[in-house]
């Protein structure tokens, strides 16, 4: 009722005179307090008014309906705008509008933990954003450990577990040595990521790549034969070692599809035969690993370990050179995510690409379900 009074007045002259400006301010003074589309109704009246007429610095009234409502009026109306977009950006998964929107909001809302939360997991849907959406990925992490709601994922956990694995990915190719403790925590963390094989993968090629490429290139260089100190050295690589096979024992538990299992049980077996001299109690391994807490990364030896009465596969060795110093390894591919898994001559590593066709687990969404594991992205 209160719109169709109004309309007239609105479509009267825009002619800048004392009847059409008292009418303005009439309809404005009647709305600007109200619902929304009443405010729509004064700011249409408001602009009317200071459209029409030329700038009078003594005109009080425009000075007013400027400054105290079309100026915030039109901020609101365009953070509103921007949400709606970033929102839909977020269902549409367009990772790159999530980190251009998401910025935008930031900017003039600072501690908007929601928008960094969905920047911070965009990379693990467009890998080319994984570097910038890593450093958003800590600020979330920040934030959500200070007390901010970890919406839109639907738990403290969860959206922690995808942060954490943000930022392991981005380090994954440029210092895997540094990804591992990312992806030990992400593995931790009470969500669907934990039984992703494809985050064991990737673990292992961590570190093939960092720690035990680096101590088997300094175990070369530096022994020719054996000595109290080669030993010492070659018992840092094996239990780094152990680190991997127990991580390409969780991917080789947790994978269902056939031809993954075999590919990546191909590498596990492979690496577990250097180790321990025998695949004996390699199957016992895989079906008990998910029951055992997942191992921090090693701390390095100042002195060699008494050997125990007996030993346990895969956790333990006598190997003097460096278990898979030598051998070349096969390729892995867990089929669900495209992530690859290869072993390294020389160094015993094993590589978790997680790029290229690699389709990391489903980017969350704002609601309460959970992102499904093993999803492959559009």
């Amino acid at each position: 009722m209160l719109a169709a009074l109004t309309a007239p007045v609105l479509a009267q002259s825009k002619e800048c005179n004392d009847e059409n400006k008292a009418a303005w301010y009439d309809t404005f003074l009647k709305n600007y307090k109200g619902e929304p589309p009443a405010q729509k109704i004064a700011y249409d009246a408001a602009k009317l008014y200071l459209g029409s007429c030329p700038k009078d610095p003594a005109d009080q009234i425009a000075a007013f309906m400027e400054t105290k409502f079309v100026v915030p009026y039109e901020k609101m109306m365009g953070v509103a705008t921007l949400k709606s977009d970033f929102t839909e950006s977020v269902k549409q998964k367009k990772y790159a509008d999530q980190i251009r929107l998401g910025k935008q909001i930031i900017a003039t809302e600072p501690d908007n933990s929601n928008a960094y939360i969905v920047m911070g997991v965009a990379g693990l849907g467009d890998e080319a954003l994984l570097p910038e959406s890593a450093q958003f990925a800590k600020k979330a992490i920040e934030m959500i450990e200070s007390g901010k709601p970890p919406a839109p994922l639907a738990s403290k956990d969860e959206a922690l577990a995808y942060l954490n694995y943000t930022i392991a990915k981005s380090l994954l190719k440029t210092n895997p040595a540094e990804a591992i403790p990312y992806y030990l925590k992400a593995a931790k963390l009470n969500s669907d990521l934990k039984k992703n094989p494809q985050l064991y993968t990737e673990l292992a090629g961590a570190y093939g790549e960092g720690p035990i490429a680096k101590l088997s290139e300094e175990y070369k260089a530096k022994y020719t034969v054996e000595s109290p100190e080669s030993k010492l050295a070659a018992a840092n690589i094996n239990q780094v070692i152990d680190r991997q096979i127990d991580a390409l024992a969780r991917a080789a538990a947790l994978t269902t599809d056939a031809a993954n299992k075999k590919a990546i049980m191909d590498v596990l077996t492979g690496l577990y035969k250097d180790r321990n001299k025998s695949e004996a109690g390699l199957n016992e391994l895989i079906a008990s690993v998910l029951s055992k807490p997942i191992p921090e990364v090693p701390t390095p030896l100042t002195s060699l370990p008494t050997p125990a009465p007996s030993s346990t596969p895969g956790t333990s060795g006598t190997s003097t050179s460096g278990a898979a110093a030598t051998r070349t390894t096969g390729t892995a591919k867990t089929g669900t995510t495209g992530a690859s898994t290869t072993g390294q001559k020389t160094t015993g590593s094993v590589t978790a690409s997680g790029t290229g066709t690699a389709k990391p687990a489903a980017s969350p969404t704002p609601s309460t379900r959970k992102p499904r594991t093993n999803h492959r992205r559009g």
